[in-house]
């Protein structure tokens, strides 16, 4: 998104310099799904978030994102997977409250889809990830002064994240979808 951003600074008369958006997290969401017993599957929100992304537009294809998703609010089905999901087992949020992602670079693939670079990090372990971006508008549209919304999708492997409890009946695979808002941050 922030490339995007760099992109048409000229055309949208953007000042020299950096720009920042933020997270509006009243209109944002993180939700992952897990295979369950290999029939269906367990769902989790992440309704707490906070962050921002930032670029100047002279360097186009570097961003530093951050945004962080409060463990301790997440949010699930029922009462005994919210707990466990809570607890020791997986996030472990009395001990690692915070999930974060940070983004270094996007690289766009048309005028509205894109693949931010960066990691995930749980648990105390940070891991490489990519996420799929899809822009609500083409990027000749976005120009720093008004709200982007976009979503965003990613896999990743909750091993790495030192989650391996009930390997025979929860998948490994878990997948990750971002709605997001994103306003200007003035």
């Amino acid at each position: 998104m922030l490339t995007i951003i760099a992109m048409t600074a000229a055309a949208c008369s953007l000042s020299s310099g950096s720009v920042t958006y933020r997270i509006d997290p009243t209109q944002s969401v993180v939700s992952a799904k897990v295979p369950f017993f290999g029939i269906g599957s367990k769902s989790a929100t992440f309704p707490n978030m906070e962050g921002s992304i930032t670029i100047d537009p002279a360097n186009a294809g570097t961003i530093n994102l951050r945004v962080q998703l409060d463990g301790r609010a997440l949010e699930a089905s029922d009462g005994l997977t919210q707990r466990r999901l809570k607890g020791e087992k997986f996030f472990w949020v009395d001990r690692y409250p915070e999930i974060t992602f940070t983004g270094a670079a996007l690289t766009m693939r048309n005028d509205t889809a894109g693949v931010v670079d960066g990691s995930i990090s749980a648990r105390g372990k940070r891991v490489g990830a990519t996420l799929d971006v899809t822009f609500d508008r083409p990027t000749k549209e976005i120009c720093g002064n008004r709200p982007v919304s976009f979503t965003a999708r990613t896999t990743i492997d909750r091993r790495h994240y030192g989650m391996t409890s009930y390997g025979l009946i929860v998948g490994n695979k878990v997948s990750i979808n971002i709605e997001a808002r994103m306003v200007p941050d003035r």
